[in-house]
């Protein structure tokens, strides 16, 4: 039995690194090492929430191509269900990601594929009825799907779920407000302080902060290496991370979520909640790519372990 169904795009990343300094146009540049990982805001999540034990669902759309099967296999790997995974034909393959990052800032190209296909048709609901409770990332990737995001969160309330969301990014930069409708029936909302921005209209994060306070239940706003706010009506958190050698921050936030849902559902304090995300996202970091430092459980518990410890927390929400 699944506890949380993930609704979302799956690809894989090819992630290039040791960059030259500047990329000039019609000049052959080289990188001293690359990585081909599981990529998508939404697999990454799925891929690590379960590492941390919760048993997770994935509904997704990938095509008939080795791409596809590859990002499916890395998930199944790990234990995520993917029997209702819609595999299309082969008029459009699954999407890829190139990551080229840089020290402070990264370039990422994505290829959408068959995210952008995926529709409400695709997603069984007597499965999503099953758990308890429902996640979905990369709103605005999901092109046709996103007419019917909301009908989808109002049936996983009435079905009694709780609920969570991380738009990341807009590559349009027109944050529609379609998305502050759905926000109503939100109960964690995941943006980092850009997109909390963005969304909200503003440049002032509390502002932003009071705005999307007023619609999902709980914000929580990933602020990288910077203190993580966590806002519930008029309480708020605020947490930094633990310090780390960073080798790579792709999937950091996603990570985050993870952490978050994974501790909420446990029914932890939401202050615990921050503290746990902030752990497992700095644990992220410490390999490349979004969800390779997840594939040692062993490790990722024993860092836990010594992070949680050293803030006295009280019982470990992981088991190992």
């Amino acid at each position: 039995m699944i506890e949380v169904c993930v609704v979302g795009e799956l690809n894989l990343d090819l992630i290039l690194y040791g960059l030259p300094k500047d990329l000039v146009l019609d000049r052959e540049h080289l990188a001293s090492n690359m990585a081909f990982t599981l990529g998508s805001s939404s697999a990454i999540f799925a891929h690590n929430l379960h590492a941390l034990g919760t048993q997770v669902g994935f509904i997704s759309r990938i095509g008939a191509d080795p791409l596809g099967a590859m990002a499916a296999e890395r998930l199944a790997a790990i234990g995520v269900d993917t029997s209702r995974m819609k595999r299309g034909t082969r008029k459009t393959s699954t999407g890829l990601t190139v990551v080229l990052p840089y020290p402070q800032q990264r370039y990422m190209l994505t290829y959408p594929g068959t995210m952008f296909e995926m529709q409400y048709s695709d997603i069984d609901m007597d499965y999503v009825r099953t758990a308890r409770h429902l996640h979905l990332s990369s709103f605005f990737l999901h092109r046709a799907l996103r007419p019917r995001i909301l009908n989808l969160f109002q049936q996983a309330k009435e079905a009694g779920l709780t609920t969570s969301l991380d738009t990341n990014d807009d590559p349009e930069n027109q944050w529609a407000q379609d998305l502050l409708e759905v926000l109503k029936y939100v109960d964690v909302f995941l943006p980092n302080d850009r997109e909390a921005k963005k969304i909200a209209g503003t440049q002032d994060l509390s502002r932003a902060l009071n705005l999307l306070a007023g619609l999902s239940k709980v914000v929580v706003v990933k602020r990288g290496s910077g203190s993580a706010i966590c806002r519930r009506g008029d309480e708020q958190w605020s947490l930094a991370p633990p310090s780390v050698q960073m080798v790579d921050d792709v999937g950091a936030g996603d990570t985050f979520d993870a952490g978050f849902i994974h501790t909420y559902l446990l029914g932890a304090k939401l202050e615990d909640c921050l503290a746990f995300a902030n752990i497992v996202a700095a644990y992220s970091v410490t390999r490349e790519g979004g969800t390779e430092a997840f594939r040692d459980r062993a490790a990722l518990v024993n860092f836990i372990r010594q992070q949680w410890n050293g803030m006295a927390r009280g019982a470990l929400p992981v088991k190992g």
